[in-house]
């Protein structure tokens, strides 16, 4: 304080000196009289006045170095137009793409599937959904504290991936709610044109719970990057975290979480409810390749806020996703066009669009880690590689994957959940993990990336394929899970609905 004063008598005294008259004998007698008053006053002040005691200057200090953080305006726009893209991924993305595929019959079937899927679980997320994946608890799961978005305010704050910077918590939970709705719908591909409604939303409400929420929690859920100060830190964040976040585990934006969960669960679908009827003898086409390819553009278009949202900020990484996202899929829909082309002769619509979504599916683990080059590559390999699946271990096997979940879904997630792990390297011009300890990039371990990958990988399929199977069984003993083969054969769209969708 005596400092402090000293200082403020020093800046009146120069002050004044900052006038016309130059030196201080040059100055009238009256203003040199003021000037010895200020000083004398200064002084006298200056010893009437205590210094406070170091232990009580600290705190004041650490509280003007720590403001109470304010989430940036451009950074919430964004996320609000993110969590709108990815919602028209699924209404009507996601129910037009599948709408087209399947026959007349059941075009209605899969919209109201779909739509109510999507309404099902965004009630679902906000009871208990958010809390058991966001929340602490376990490293499998969260807890009830935030059921009905408990503590969530306004005013409450969102961690994102840089020190310092925030969302309102409002806007991460809207924005995982899309992930969370979307999920369940993919499965829907999979016994298409064969389940009851009922029993779809029936194993919907199993499935999101015990299958969707835990890989969540393991995948995304830490306390952010303020809580990393030091090693010390470091090891508790880990030790609060879930368990393939603990291990190391990249998933940008849901490759396991969403499209090997969803995938997986399609292909134990279809072994239990069976093939539809006349499955492999009567023709089975799409309806609307038109309407298939209006969806699959809704999902590229909605995509962009899948990953680059992903990233939680409106900033370079976020447009490394968008242009990763762009050229993997573009680099897939030309990939599996050539391979259908040399194969069959003759390029089609229906293989393009298949590409895209393969490719969508393949970037979205690896949109924020990997480099354009990697992202191309990437899309080049992973179309035919579902395009095997999809076209020859389909048949092998003898199993309806009506859409082709499993195929595109859960083999284009495995693939882009590995491939990431490799072209994260900086050396191949990935870009990196952030050591929040060095605030730098890490060192690349490639060992220790690709087993965190295969763990994640691995827990992805085992999960998800358990669940679905217990689901299944309880539903098919409380409701049945197959319409019946008249139903069957006159279509969804009436049996199950009352309605058409088309009216010739």
């Amino acid at each position: 304080m005596k400092k402090f004063l000293s200082v403020l008598s020093l800046v009146a005294v120069l002050g004044l000196g900052a006038t016309p008259y130059s030196f201080a004998e040059d100055l009238p007698e009256a203003a040199a009289a003021t000037v010895e008053a200020v000083a004398d006053t200064a002084a006298a002040v200056a010893e009437a006045v205590p210094a406070p005691a170091a232990e009580e200057a600290a705190p004041v200090a650490e509280a003007a170095a720590a403001p109470t953080p304010v989430p940036n305006k451009g950074d919430s726009a964004w996320m609000i137009v993110a969590t709108i893209l990815v919602t028209l991924m699924v209404i009507p993305g996601l129910a037009l793409f599948y709408g087209g595929l399947v026959r007349q019959k059941n075009m209605l079937s899969v919209l109201m599937q779909t739509f109510v899927i999507f309404s099902l679980m965004a009630v679902l997320w906000t009871v208990y959904g958010y809390s058991v994946a966001f929340t602490g608890g376990s490293p499998f799961f969260g807890g009830l504290g935030k059921a009905f978005l408990a503590g969530v305010t306004p005013e409450s704050l969102g961690a994102t991936f840089s020190k310092g910077v925030y969302i309102p918590e409002y806007l991460f939970v809207a924005f995982q709610l899309t992930f969370a709705a979307i999920t369940p719908a993919l499965i829907i591909g999979a016994f298409a044109e064969r389940m009851k409604f009922s029993a779809v939303l029936a194993f919907m409400v199993i499935w999101f719970t015990f299958a969707y929420l835990p890989m969540a929690h393991m995948v995304w859920y830490w306390d952010g990057p303020d809580a990393i100060t030091d090693a010390a830190s470091l090891e508790t964040v880990v030790a609060n975290a879930g368990w393939l976040w603990a291990k190391g585990a990249l998933d940008f934006a849901g490759g396991t979480v969403v499209h090997i969960n969803a995938g997986v669960a399609g292909l134990v679908a279809a072994f239990v409810l069976g093939k539809r009827i006349g499955y492999g003898k009567e023709a089975m086409t799409p309806h609307s390749l038109t309407l298939t390819m209006v969806g699959a553009s809704l999902l590229w278009v909605g995509w962009y806020g899948f990953n680059a949202g992903s990233n939680l900020e409106a900033n370079g990484y976020a447009a490394l996703a968008l242009v990763n996202t762009t050229i993997a899929t573009a680099a897939a829909t030309l990939s599996w066009m050539f391979v259908e082309w040399f194969g069959k002769s003759k390029p089609s619509m229906l293989g393009a669009a298949s590409g895209a979504v393969a490719g969508l599916v393949a970037i979205t683990p690896a949109c924020g880690f990997v480099g354009p080059v990697g992202a191309i590559i990437i899309g080049l390999l992973v179309s035919p590689i579902c395009y095997f699946f999809v076209t020859k271990v389909k048949y092998m096997l003898g199993y309806d994957d009506a859409l082709d979940v499993f195929g595109v879904h859960a083999i284009g997630g495995i693939f882009g959940a590995l491939a990431t792990g490799v072209f994260v390297n900086p050396a191949l011009g990935g870009a990196g993990v952030v050591d929040y300890v060095a605030n730098g990039v890490a060192a690349y371990d490639f060992g220790a990336q690709m087993t965190a990958q295969v763990t994640a990988v691995v827990t992805a399929i085992v999960l998800s394929a358990v669940v679905s199977f217990i689901a299944l069984k309880i539903v098919d003993v409380l409701i049945g899970l197959r319409v019946s083969e008249e139903a069957e054969r006159e279509g969804l769209d009436t049996t199950e609905h009352g309605e058409r969708a088309y009216h010739a």
